[in-house]
């Protein structure tokens, strides 16, 4: 994984599945900037992109680094129970058996959820 970040672990499933995982700030010229969930697991990569934009926040100055908010809601994609809480609503969805490059917005509610309930 070559994302120029801090690479991390996160073991689940026990000791069965380990995800290597980064996340990292993108500008745009044409478009708003995005962070990006980098997951990795035996050679597949699945990107969780989430772009700023209409009501959907990223870092731009205000908000802390890997910090992404929808309304009142908001979390912290370096926080690793927050990336767990994505791997499991994405491996839920069957989104992590090829590599792909997905709109993390359309998990965000159901992980915002999860934290809430105190998952």
């Amino acid at each position: 994984m070559r994302d120029g970040c801090r690479l991390r672990r996160l073991v689940v499933d026990g000791a069965a599945t380990a995800y290597v995982w980064s996340v990292r700030h993108r500008h745009s010229v044409t478009g708003p900037c995005q962070e990006v969930l980098t997951l990795s697991r035996d050679g597949t990569r699945t990107r969780l992109l989430f772009r700023g934009g209409g009501g959907r926040h990223v870092p731009d100055g205000f908000l802390p680094s890997g910090c992404v908010a929808l309304g009142d809601a908001a979390v912290n994609l370096h926080e690793p129970g927050v990336v767990r809480a994505f791997v499991d609503e994405a491996a839920r969805r069957g989104l992590l058996d090829r590599s792909a490059d997905l709109d993390g917005w359309e998990l965000f509610p159901a992980v915002v959820a999860a934290r809430e309930a105190g998952g």
